[in-house]
């Protein structure tokens, strides 16, 4: 009896480079695509409406997922489609949260609601900074009022109205670029 020796044993297998390639491919756009369309996307700041929080060329990622459990809250920073163009994205802050009015009458923001009527503290504005023009603002179910940051050069709530909340991306979760910046992007 003769034994022939197994000649594919010691051969090693090779696959074809171009495939391996295509394989990697295949399965990057399958884990970055879910990702980037309902959980984070990037998203570059421009404009100075947002200073001095965020300046124009800041890399932010934004969090897609959380209002899909919970409300925009205000204080947060959020993207959305800007209303009259939904082509364009803006950044602002959440200043009004639907069902209540808001009112800006000299260089201050007051909010009434069913649980009262406060005067806005906005910690994270610099001293003295005017909020004008006067306005009132009554905000229906799904409704909000943003505000950029730098009062004075914003298109906000206060020029072309109250944000629906389909319009709404989601918020601001992190700050990537310049990197002496990178963190998690708090109130």
């Amino acid at each position: 009896m003769n034994i022939m020796p197994d000649e594919n044993k010691n051969v090693e297998k090779t696959e074809n480079p171009v495939w391996e390639v295509v394989k990697v491919v295949i399965i990057s756009v399958a884990i970055v695509l879910p990702i980037r369309t309902w959980i984070a996307q990037p998203f570059m700041v421009a404009g100075a409406s947002m200073e001095p929080n965020f300046h124009e060329g800041e890399y932010l990622i934004v969090d897609e997922l959380s209002y899909q459990f919970r409300s925009p809250q205000r204080g947060e920073v959020i993207i959305f489609r800007f209303p009259l163009n939904p082509s364009e994205f803006f950044i602002k802050r959440i200043i009004g949260l639907p069902g209540e009015t808001v009112e800006i009458k000299g260089g201050k923001v007051t909010i009434k609601s069913s649980g009262g009527v406060f005067t806005l503290d906005e910690a994270y504005l610099p001293p003295l900074l005017d909020t004008g023009p006067e306005r009132v603002a009554e905000l229906k179910s799904g409704e909000y009022f943003v505000m950029g940051d730098n009062r004075e050069h914003s298109s906000d709530s206060r020029v072309w109205g109250v944000l629906p909340s389909d319009k709404i991306t989601g918020r601001a979760l992190v700050r990537l670029w310049p990197v002496r910046e990178a963190g998690f992007i708090g109130e």
